[in-house]
């Protein structure tokens, strides 16, 4: 049970199974107050994705920074993360184009909004968000409220991040060896 999480968290109609459904059923059956995010409180799963690898590099840097620095962790090579390419299929609700209207749910260190917004549509029936990244200008990044809405998922790159006391300041590319210096962005 503890690899398969709680299935009852996932309509029946909603599931998927076959090559890769662990990656698409996994946001939804492992939740948990203690991990909340932009869009839950942790009650409900959510399945999050960027349009390009340095959108979801700015995302899951950030928030591996925040993990890193309450652990007060030594300088290191810290976790490996891996690459999942999928396809997205949503009618989502879209806050990309109205800061006026939902620019609080984009506050970047602030999910008080963002939550609250979300656990509207997500109560009301919504199949997802689509948003503007708030760690990488330019990036677009998609909540999705169910594994059914992301087909073909497969593992890319793995990748590790190093932790240099205050952030990630480079991530490697163990397949190759690369390391590459995460651009700070001000």
């Amino acid at each position: 049970m503890e690899t398969i999480g709680n299935l009852d968290l996932v309509p029946a109609a909603r599931r998927v199974g076959g090559a890769g459904a662990s990656y698409l059923m996994a946001p939804f059956t492992h939740v948990s107050p203690d991990r909340p995010s932009r869009f839950t409180n942790g009650g409900y799963g959510v399945l999050y994705a960027a349009d390009r690898l340095e959108t979801a590099l700015a995302e899951t840097i950030h928030h591996h920074e925040r993990f890193m620095a309450r652990t007060a962790e030594p300088e290191g090579w810290t976790s490996q993360f891996r690459e999942i390419v999928l396809d997205v299929n949503l009618w989502a609700h879209d806050l990309r184009g109205d800061p006026a209207r939902f620019g609080e749910a984009l506050t970047p260190d602030s999910y008080v909004e963002s939550q609250a917004v979300a656990a509207d549509l997500h109560a009301a029936g919504s199949d997802g968000i689509a948003y503007p990244s708030c760690r990488q200008p330019d990036g677009e990044c998609v909540a999705l409220f169910y594994p059914d809405l992301a087909a073909n998922p497969v593992q890319g790159r793995h990748l590790d991040y190093h932790w240099n006391g205050a952030r990630v300041d480079l991530y490697r590319e163990p397949g190759s060896g690369a390391v590459y210096r995460i651009k700070v962005i001000a």
